[in-house]
């Protein structure tokens, strides 16, 4: 093989390394590994959890199941200063002289919860929502117990030490979550992906009818209705515009 070869086949594996698809899952596999720390205390995990909703398809990281309570781990790969508090819809990541936008992660998970909830039948009140960041970020601004970088999620985690389920119990639920998610495939991956797509460019479109501004998605935080998205003026509330998702 020619030094040339070697060097392009260098550069096209630091590349893919480099990506953020590669990060994501380099992330995945490090939280899965430092979870391997609960499994001997009752914990089941389930990891790579693709589950219908109302909408279409979401995917959750990884899954504990335990007589302590139903853990969502999210998991964002992540370097530089992260800025954000519980109740703001877009969080800030600094990283030199730039800054970038990305969705609160507790938001995003908030949609996992509810999934979750309809397919095991589990009390909202036993689903603990937890966000862990891995790699080199730094979290700039107080954060909630459940939002963790690196090994921290253990000890949150740790820190329900009362039982609230049978282990017959877990056992139930480690296997209503195994026939009722999607199989974990390429195929399914992709048709997430491409679910996502589609329905971020239709919402892309969306004008408030009212004053012409942006529609934005949110989630009803309370009543009947709690967990359920629509659509919002993005100027609220000057705008108090709202549509059906």
């Amino acid at each position: 093989m020619s030094v040339l070869l070697c060097l392009v086949l260098a550069s096209c594996i630091s590349r893919y390394l480099k990506s953020p698809r590669m990060k994501g899952r380099i992330g995945e596999w490090r939280v899965r590994w430092m979870a391997r720390r609960l499994g001997k205390q009752g914990y089941r995990a389930v990891h790579n959890v693709t589950l219908k909703t109302p909408d279409g398809t979401t995917q959750i990281d990884h899954v504990l199941l335990s007589p302590y309570g139903c853990f969502v781990l999210e998991t964002k790969h992540m370097k530089g200063w992260i800025f954000g508090s519980e109740k703001q819809a877009r969080w800030t990541q600094k990283l030199h002289r730039r800054s970038f936008s990305f969705q609160n992660p507790l938001r995003q998970n908030y949609k996992h919860l509810k999934a979750l909830e309809a397919t095991l039948g589990v009390p909202s009140e036993h689903l603990h929502s937890v966000i862990i960041f891995v790699g080199s970020a730094i979290l700039k601004t107080e954060m909630p117990p459940n939002v963790t970088r690196g090994t921290g999620f253990v000890s949150y985690i740790r820190s329900f030490a009362t039982p609230v389920f049978s282990e017959a119990q877990v056992e139930a639920m480690h296997e209503a979550l195994l026939t009722g998610r999607l199989a974990p495939t390429l195929a399914t991956h992709r048709a997430h992906v491409k679910h996502l797509k589609q329905r971020n460019e239709s919402l892309a479109t969306r004008q408030c009818p009212k004053c012409g501004s942006a529609m934005v998605v949110r989630v009803v935080k309370s009543g009947p209705k709690q967990g359920q998205q629509f659509l919002g003026c993005s100027t609220f509330p000057q705008c108090r515009v709202t549509q059906a998702l």
